[in-house]
């Protein structure tokens, strides 16, 4: 009778288990375009503990691979959405990687890119724009102000008006026009030479639908304390639900 009862508990863990949306978690830092060894975060644990605590709280599963190989159709067909957590330089190695990533993005799967994630495919336009740009360059870190554009959307509406952050600010290039502006950061009191004195702002996070999937792409997090902080981890969690395509956050 026992052992009977165990294997009905253990089969209903398991179906309600089944039942859950799967997020897959990517970090693979990969070799620059010249070949060469790329800077690796040290903030890849603390992120993929934040996303597997979220998934635990907020009934979805969570799988963790830094392995291209990944990405086949018959692999990706299981998640909801895919994470690029902190993926810098080369994501894929084979031509066929790249594609069963393009099928699921294409057969309305969700995309969500964490900082670093726009260093990733920097000769690969399409993935650019995907995930709305490729990186540039960022001055040093430094405290700013983040104008909430988006007050509505699942990812930002846990916010005020403004947010002051520290962080690396990002400047991407290549960033597609149809893009849903959820935060910018305010470049007006920015430390850094290097900017344009006419531009006063810059988008810092936002989403898109694109080839009939689900992206959404912020450049915070750049320090490993950060995804401590429950207004990251909000942030994110609402790109996740967002990219999802669940029912109950709505459209931007």
């Amino acid at each position: 009778m026992k052992t009977c009862l165990l294997a009905l508990c253990m089969t209903l863990g398991l179906s309600a288990f089944a039942g859950q949306p799967k997020v897959l978690v990517y970090t693979r830092n990969g070799l620059t375009t010249a070949g060469k060894k790329g800077f690796v975060h040290d903030n890849i644990p603390a992120c993929v503990a934040m996303l597997q605590q979220l998934g635990k709280d907020n009934g979805f599963a969570t799988d963790v691979s830094d392995d291209p190989a990944v990405f086949t159709d018959a692999n990706l067909k299981q998640y909801k959405v895919i994470v690029f957590a902190n993926t810098n330089n080369k994501a894929f190695e084979t031509d066929d990687q790249k594609a069963a990533f393009q099928r699921f993005i294409r057969s309305g799967g969700g995309f969500v890119g964490i900082h670093s994630a726009c260093g990733s495919e920097r000769d690969w336009p399409w993935f650019w724009a995907m995930l709305g740009g490729t990186f540039v360059r960022h001055p040093k870190l430094q405290p700013f102000t983040i104008h909430v554009v988006d007050r509505q959307h699942p990812s930002t509406r846990h916010l005020g008006p403004t947010w002051q952050w520290e962080d690396e600010f990002y400047f991407l290039k290549e960033m597609p026009k149809d893009l849903h502006i959820l935060l910018e950061g305010d470049l007006t009191q920015l430390n850094d030479p290097k900017k344009d004195p006419n531009e006063k702002t810059r988008p810092l996070a936002w989403c898109h639908e694109f080839e009939g999937g689900r992206c959404w792409y912020t450049t915070l997090g750049h320090k490993k304390e950060h995804y401590a902080d429950p207004n990251l981890q909000k942030h994110i969690l609402g790109g996740i639900l967002w990219a999802m395509n669940n029912p109950n956050q709505g459209k931007p």
